[in-house]
């Protein structure tokens, strides 16, 4: 084991996946009905240094706070892509210690750091059809110009993802993918308790 590996027992869960491929209402579905006997599920809110927006929930700061952040060690988990930085906040720690499963919204470039940090950790790729992602994306109307083309290049090439442990598919009904997701979950944590 890396002597920096951090073996908590919360099963950290990156979701990963094409904007626009429902990522966050898929984990918004699995904070509702994750069973109420069980530890409390968390979401952790990102930091990007963009302005929020209905669709996600994060919090927007600026490239310079994000720096201090950064210096003064709040990130458990960082990424730079579209022009933006990404900071996911280091309060995650506590939470995994506690035994809490945490489900965070991840870019692909992060995985492979992540695995070798976490220990007890899976990544969930949601798939969609490019079809559906492009219309998505175009709706909700979140970038345009270079950027915009940046998303959908991106996401006409990674229509697949092969390091994940498990892949959901977000192309009908959201609530068939998040039942398929809760059930997987409900399943890895028995299984990394035992």
């Amino acid at each position: 084991m890396n002597k920096n590996e951090k073996n908590f027992p919360g099963l950290l869960v990156l979701i990963v996946g094409n904007s626009g491929s429902g990522k966050d209402s898929i984990m918004r579905g699995l904070k509702e009905r994750f069973p109420t006997e069980l530890k409390p599920l968390y979401l952790a809110q990102r930091f990007i240094t963009r302005p929020t927006s209905e669709t996600e929930s994060n919090i927007a700061i600026s490239p310079e706070e994000f720096k201090e952040m950064s210096s003064q060690g709040k990130f458990a988990l960082e990424w730079h892509i579209y022009g933006l930085d990404y900071g996911v906040p280091i309060e995650i720690d506590e939470w995994l210690k506690k035994g809490h499963p945490v489900l965070v919204n991840v870019s692909r470039l992060i995985v492979q750091k992540a695995r070798e940090i976490y220990s007890n950790m899976v990544v969930a790729f949601i798939e969609v059809p490019f079809e559906i992602t492009l219309k998505r994306v175009k709706e909700r109307a979140r970038e345009s110009g270079r950027r915009l083309e940046e998303r959908i290049q991106r996401a006409k090439e990674n229509q697949t993802y092969s390091y994940a442990d498990i892949i959901i598919d977000n192309s009908g009904d959201l609530k068939d993918a998040i039942n398929q997701f809760l059930s997987y979950l409900l399943s890895t944590i028995k299984v990394k308790g035992k």
